[in-house]
């Protein structure tokens, strides 16, 4: 005989059990604690809460949440029973408080089991596209879990599912996407998409190269993920790109996994997806075998390294017109090699057909031909090593940085302190960063000055991003720049006066071999300022910046740059600036550094050691 009491003793026996303080339930629930005590869940979905107190609440969510079990009323977005939409919890407390299956009868969870076992999980690997600087979401990478089935091939791998966790945001939101993302704009959602979607997202349009890190967990252990996984779809979270985004998220999930795992603990500020996988690599047996897959461009690119000064020449031939395909000459090539440069024809205008949408159908019809033509020689591909540009990146230097620094300006000796949130610039070393890339998020500058023994704040960078894409004849994208940021500038009667700066840029950068590698680049740009320094308190103008980057050796690298700028908006001046930094690197995370800046009649020099962190 069923007692009626039954849900109210469950709740008193989780209460002396203290099951509400536990941390499986606090993981569940998505409990972090405040400062002044209590605690809050990061997700924001009411429908997610069971009770209405559940936010801040445990014990009564926990309550709630048991109360539920007993009854068939569809909750969540989902509409589902409560056994069904939250089936983590029901497993944990049944565990936990042993229910009487007679007093309790469990429910027929279909949709979940169907979900479920279409998974056929044996193994999750996670995924970390290389950062895309032209998406502010992509721009330091990008994490994401691929379930693994039983039975799964290397080749049938890419059919496997993800669970992904992304922003809500409408297509071409323009200027608002960076503002709503950085301020809690958009909701974030977790959804399960097939993985050659993703693939096809990133490797062929964004043309991102995709590392993948296969996790060795046990069975319970990704049982417990997909069931925890299953339930937060009834929930999203307000999503911010620096803290409460995709790595952030994927992390939690893993800790429910295993709740010994504190992984997100270490993220106060910023969440930052190649710190995630340092954060997996550190667990000891976590990260198993770490698998590359190459982006279109970097496989066109490496294939054409490949190429025979002839072989190049074909190449460029069948670009500009497919009919050379057919030709007597071209068929004189020896078999493999003309299959080889037939191949990567095929592998361009596929480039070019996710590229450039203007003329998709073009390149889609110029790939027929080519692989026509590739079918009547009646050979298979040779198999072909793409080696990365750009090692994993949990091998690259830490996020933040902090250095010291001694130099002299305008007469004056003065120590430099400055630290860095995140997260890489021009100079600093390459391995395991897009090249030619520069992300610098909350960069802050203290100094004293000697002479007068006076200590100010020199300077405030909230973004400074620059992005040089050196153009070739197959590949041709634009180089860009934008600044926002807090500096003190001296003019004619107002030293080391606070100025707030805004500066943008457009324009274009090419690949040199000279010495080792060097980036010439130029920007035509807009540069706004206020402050004090200027008679009408403001000036707007323009100009232009040319300069090289050079890669001299693997541990040193040098920046040269001239920048002349006029305002004819407000107090009309121009200005000529130069700048030359060089740093060398003494360890993964340890380098030295020297910078001369000269601007108008203000010059400096200063030299740093720093440490990544």
């Amino acid at each position: 005989m069923v007692r009626h009491d039954y849900p109210g003793e469950l709740i008193q026996r989780a209460a002396q059990a203290k099951l509400a303080d536990q941390r499986e339930w606090h993981l569940l629930l998505h409990y972090k604690p405040n400062l002044l005590g209590g605690v809050t869940s990061e997700a924001d979905d009411p429908g997610f809460f069971l009770s209405p107190a559940g936010k801040t609440d445990p014990q009564a969510e926990l309550a709630a949440t048991l109360t539920q079990f007993f009854s068939d009323e569809l909750v969540g977005r989902s509409k589902q029973p409560a056994q069904c939409a939250f089936v983590a919890r029901y497993h944990w407390m049944k565990e936990k408080l042993a229910f009487d299956d007679r007093r309790l009868p469990p429910l027929r969870c279909e949709r979940f089991d169907h979900w479920f076992t279409e998974m056929n999980a044996q193994s999750l690997t996670m995924i970390f596209p290389s950062s895309f600087m032209n998406n502010p979401a992509s721009m330091f990478g990008h994490t994401f879990l691929r379930v693994d089935r039983k039975g799964q091939t290397e080749q049938t791998r890419i059919l496997a599912y993800t669970i992904n966790y992304a922003a809500d945001a409408p297509p071409d939101p323009g200027f608002s996407y960076a503002i709503n993302g950085l301020f809690g704009g958009y909701q974030g959602f977790f959804s399960t998409i097939p993985y050659y979607l993703k693939v096809q997202e990133y490797r062929d349009i964004e043309n991102r190269d995709i590392w993948e890190y296969r996790l060795n967990l046990t069975d319970e252990q990704i049982r417990r993920l997909l069931m925890h996984a299953w339930e937060l779809g009834n929930a999203y979270f307000d999503y911010f790109f620096l803290k409460e985004n995709c790595a952030y998220h994927i992390l939690s999930l893993l800790e429910y996994a295993n709740p010994e795992w504190h992984l997100t603990d270490r993220f106060l500020l910023f969440t930052i997806p190649a710190d995630t996988i340092r954060a997996l690599i550190e667990q000891p047996g976590l990260v198993g075998e770490v698998a590359y897959r190459p982006s279109r461009s970097t496989q066109i690119r490496r294939k054409r390294e490949a190429l025979t000064e002839e072989e190049m020449r074909w190449f460029q031939r069948i670009i500009a017109d497919v009919a050379v395909v057919k030709s007597e000459p071209f068929a004189s090539l020896p078999l493999a090699r003309r299959a080889f440069v037939l191949d990567l024809a095929s592998d361009y205008f596929r480039y070019r057909s996710v590229t450039d949408e203007s003329h998709a159908e073009r390149h889609k019809e110029a790939n027929r031909a080519v692989l026509l033509a590739r079918s009547e020689l009646k050979i298979s591909s040779e198999d072909f090593h793409v080696e990365p540009y750009v090692v994993s990146p949990e091998q690259g230097h830490e996020t933040s940085r902090a250095g010291l620094g001694l130099g002299w300006r305008r007469g004056q000796l003065f120590e430099d302190l400055s630290i860095r949130a995140a997260y890489h610039d021009l100079l600093d070393p390459d391995k395991g960063y897009s090249p030619d890339s520069q992300i610098e998020i909350v960069s802050v500058s203290l100094r004293h000055y000697q002479l007068h023994n006076q200590a100010r704040l020199e300077k405030l960078t909230l973004a400074n991003v620059v992005s040089l894409a050196p153009l070739d004849r197959d590949f041709r994208a634009p180089s860009w720049k934008v600044n926002v940021g807090w500096e003190t500038v001296n003019r004619p009667g107002c030293g080391y006066c606070g100025n707030m700066n805004i500066n943008g840029g457009l324009g274009g950068a090419v690949e040199s071999q000279l010495w080792r590698r060097v980036v010439a680049f130029a920007f035509a740009e807009v540069d706004a300022n206020w402050s004090h320094a200027y008679r009408e308190n403001h000036r707007i103008g323009g100009g232009g910046t040319a300069g090289l980057l050079a890669t001299l050796t693997d541990r040193w690298k040098v920046l040269a740059s001239t920048t002349y700028l006029k305002y004819p908006l407000g107090y009309r001046s121009e200005d000529f600036r130069y700048f030359v930094g060089t740093r060398y690197t003494l360890d993964q995370n340890l380098a030295l550094r020297f910078e001369f800046n000269r601007r108008y009649d203000d010059s400096e020099a200063v030299f740093y050691v720093q440490a990544f962190f």
